[in-house]
C-alpha cells in the first residue's frame, strides 16, 4: 500500500470526488481529508492510499493536472516531508 499526498485541492471537492478521480488508475483503499483541528474546515489537501503500482500510475498521470478548477500536486506522501524539511533548513 502506498500513501499519496494530494495538495492544492479546491475547498469544494469531496472525498467521493477525489476517490472517483483516483479510481481511474486503480483500486483506492482510502481517502483522508485533512481538517483544521479547531474549526474542522478542510485544509485543501488529503492523502489517498492505493496499491503500489496503481499509485505510481496515478501520480504520473495526475500530478500538475487540473481538478475542480485548480492545478493539483500529487506525489508520494514521504516526498512531501522531504520537500518541507529541505525548505526549513
Amino acid at each position: 500500500m502506498k500513501r499519496i499526498y494530494v495538495g492544492n485541492l479546491d475547498y469544494g471537492v469531496t472525498e467521493n470526488s477525489v476517490r472517483e478521480l483516483f479510481a481511474k488508475y486503480g483500486k483506492v483503499d482510502s481517502v483522508a481529508f485533512i481538517r483544521d483541528k479547531e474549526s474542522g474546515i478542510f485544509r485543501g489537501f488529503c492523502f489517498v492510499n492505493m496499491e503500489d503500482e496503481d499509485s505510481k500510475r496515478a501520480i504520473e498521470k495526475l500530478n500538475k493536472t487540473t481538478f475542480a478548477g485548480r492545478i493539483i500536486e500529487v506525489m508520494p506522501a514521504n516526498m512531501k516531508k522531504r520537500r518541507k524539511k529541505k525548505f526549513e533548513e
